[in-house]
């Protein structure tokens, strides 16, 4: 794998959902067009969520991983 440049990291851990769905938005918000967040998260149901997310939003996972127990998502701001 590349190494992703990443812009901001947002820590979600512990947080269930929406929070780190809401975080996310708020966090991507405050970047400029092509900057990538690095969101950590421990719910279970946050891959499904930032994917449908991701959808509805427009901005690009670049990666996705599990890093000891924690879900690790690289989001590009698209818009």
């Amino acid at each position: 794998m590349t190494t992703i440049a990443v812009d901001q990291v947002l820590d979600c851990t512990g947080m269930l959902c929406p929070l780190p769905v809401v975080k996310a938005t708020k966090a991507i918000k405050q970047m400029q067009m092509g900057q990538v967040l690095k969101m950590i998260a421990t719910d279970p149901g946050a891959p499904p969520d930032m994917a449908a997310w991701s959808r509805q939003t427009g901005h690009q996972i670049l990666d996705q991983a599990t890093e000891d127990g924690k879900f690790v998502f690289y989001i590009k701001r698209a818009k």
